[in-house]
């Protein structure tokens, strides 16, 4: 079992600002104030409005369609947003794009790419490359440090097709590490995996929020949420309850946010 309380404190706590009582109060590395964004005139997201503070482990969850997937791509711009404020970091996206790294649905990937598990990795250095500049020796050294820290350094050379699902997710959460980005955004990464590949990628993203860097992933499994998070975002279209999760993760909160349904079954791309 992993204990957040010890993991979860940023390695640079000492440096961060503090309030009138002398504690330690995390910047917001992420803030979204009155987000709407619809698909041909219906509302995915209507007036959602949270903040995720630096170092920690956040989970979003919610009913199927309620709008989760769609706000971490309105966030990124990978959608237009139909209003509302988007700061990573107190700026927009596209100012601080190369410090944000995105693991999107495994739904999504055409995974019939011709590409192979190193190159595909090394992508995720390009960020930091200046206009026409390929990657060196020390882009391909943090491509394979990446792949040793997921464990999927015998695999570099075959083709991404050819993994299980729990290997194709650590190949994409690689590619994130090789970006040395200090925020990852993750939309249901432990979604049909093995329970190997799972308990590897939350060590790892744990261990990255330990050292100060932070994590917002979209979830679907209520049942480990106190065990793995430190921070739940608790949405249905419109924001329910944001907090740590042991005060937020209340009986109360999950009747607001699933209804009836409690199960929180993994859901289609929205």
């Amino acid at each position: 079992m992993l204990h957040k309380t010890a993991l979860s404190k940023p390695a640079n706590a000492a440096l961060l600002p503090s309030n009138a009582k002398g504690s330690a109060v995390a910047p917001d590395v992420l803030s979204i104030h009155n987000l709407h964004v619809s698909y041909r005139g219906v509302k995915a997201v209507n007036g959602l409005s949270f903040r995720v503070p630096a170092g920690q482990m956040t989970c979003i969850v919610g009913p199927n369609g309620s709008g989760k997937s769609s706000t971490l791509k309105a966030a990124l711009h990978l959608i237009e947003p139909s209003y509302g404020t988007i700061r990573f970091f107190g700026q927009p996206v596209r100012k601080v794009r190369n410090r944000i790294g995105y693991v999107p649905q495994r739904s999504t990937t055409d995974w019939d790419f011709p590409i192979n598990v190193f190159d595909t990795v090394l992508l995720g250095t390009f960020p930091n490359l200046r206009i026409f500049q390929r990657p060196g020796a020390a882009q391909r050294e943090f491509a394979a440090h990446a792949l040793e820290r997921v464990h999927m350094t015998q695999f570099a050379d075959r083709q991404i097709s050819d993994l299980s699902g729990g290997q194709q997710q650590r190949v994409f959460i690689a590619r994130a590490l090789a970006q040395q980005a200090d925020i990852l955004l993750l939309d249901e990464p432990l979604v049909g995996i093995d329970a190997t590949s799972e308990a590897n990628i939350i060590e790892i993203l744990t261990e990255l929020c330990a050292n100060g860097k932070t994590v917002v992933m979209v979830h679907h499994d209520l049942s480990n949420i106190e065990r793995y998070f430190d921070r739940i975002i608790m949405v249905n279209h419109a924001l329910v309850a944001q907090g740590p999760v042991p005060q937020t993760l209340t009986a109360d909160n999950l009747k607001q946010t699933f209804g009836a349904n409690l199960l929180g079954l993994p859901e289609s791309t929205e």
